[in-house]
């Protein structure tokens, strides 16, 4: 989740009675004195972002990876193995990055495959990849995720619900001033997390940049429902993430309001791709995200911290606005 980490991930409590597929315990190893920082630091605080050239990627042993976020294609052809040797160093099992198109081929040839395809992903022209590498083999539930799936798109196929909310519940934009109630709200959803969204000091931080979130506010105006969408400016994409809703209101439909009050404001501001990452155990989420018209568009396995656990996670793609010209590979 939020400003340049841009790998948060959306909740919703499962709701049939199989039990949820078995997960990796997220490590709980730290860098050696001299490597990170001067102590151990717990939780998603514990990972950093930082340069490696001149590209920008998301690290550290709360969620065991390495996740390149923006590549600067001035980097290439060295960066894959300057990841490759980051992560053998730390210890990481799994190494993400999202590139665009031209830069697939380079990084299939060492070894990574492609976890998500996302049309249009940079600047409404241009395709992006989540691509991924593991350095262990990942066990994966498919499942279990092919069901989710097929549940999601048969109930997208029935028709899109009206994402009205119930009278007197008002959906409004949220201010810096309400971080220290949405993070109050992320702890009560959320064992863990990949970013520190249980810190207002970080949700304010984040509000400030580029993060945008929408609230659902109850009749005595408290917040029971949060989502957020992390912009790029510059590839003129958003992820739709940090949905989380109290669960005294769960049920009556805040998800899919936030997710449409997200997409207008998005058109607003020029961006032409909206995704989502979404815990791919959880047919809400996935439901969500399909009946709003969202194409699925991959999976990652063990590729997040969340709710305790390393989580496979479904991605989702919605194309916001028209683009001079179709995406193109290229």
């Amino acid at each position: 989740m939020f400003s340049s980490l841009q790998d948060s991930k959306n909740h919703i409590t499962r709701t049939d009675a199989r039990p949820a597929p078995v997960r990796r315990p997220a490590k709980q190893t730290f860098p050696p004195p001299g490597r990170g920082s001067r102590r151990p630091r717990r939780g998603a605080h514990a990972d950093i972002i930082t340069k490696l050239g001149r590209s920008l990627i998301h690290h550290g042993p709360y969620n065991d990876r390495i996740f390149l976020y923006h590549l600067d294609e001035a980097d290439l052809p060295g960066i894959t193995d300057r990841l490759r040797s980051l992560a053998e160093d730390r210890g990481y099992s799994r190494i993400f990055a999202r590139i665009p198109a031209p830069a697939r081929d380079h990084f299939v040839a060492r070894g990574y495959a492609s976890g998500a395809c996302l049309p249009g992903l940079f600047r409404g022209r241009v395709d992006g990849y989540y691509m991924a590498k593991y350095l262990d083999a990942p066990g994966i539930d498919t499942a279990g995720i092919d069901e989710v799936l097929t549940v999601a798109r048969e109930k997208a196929r029935a028709g899109a619900v009206d994402p009205a909310i119930d009278a007197g519940f008002l959906a409004a934009p949220a201010t810096p001033g309400d971080a220290p109630a949405l993070a109050s709200i992320y702890r009560e959803v959320f064992e863990t997390y990949p970013v520190p969204i249980h810190d207002p000091a970080y949700l304010a931080e984040e509000m400030q940049r580029n993060l945008r979130c929408f609230c659902i506010l109850e009749p005595g105006g408290r917040i029971a429902s949060v989502a957020a969408a992390e912009v790029d400016r510059a590839g003129k994409f958003a992820e739709m993430t940090g949905f989380a809703t109290v669960p005294g209101y769960r049920g009556r439909g805040f998800a899919a309001c936030l997710l449409r009050r997200l997409e207008e404001e998005m058109r607003l501001i020029g961006v032409k791709t909206a995704f989502a990452i979404a815990r791919a155990c959880s047919p809400p989420a996935n439901i969500t995200f399909a009946r709003a018209g969202y194409t699925y568009a991959g999976t990652l396995p063990e590729s997040v911290n969340i709710c305790g656990s390393l989580e496979d996670m479904n991605f989702w793609y919605r194309t916001l606005a028209g683009s001079e010209a179709a995406p193109s590979p290229g």
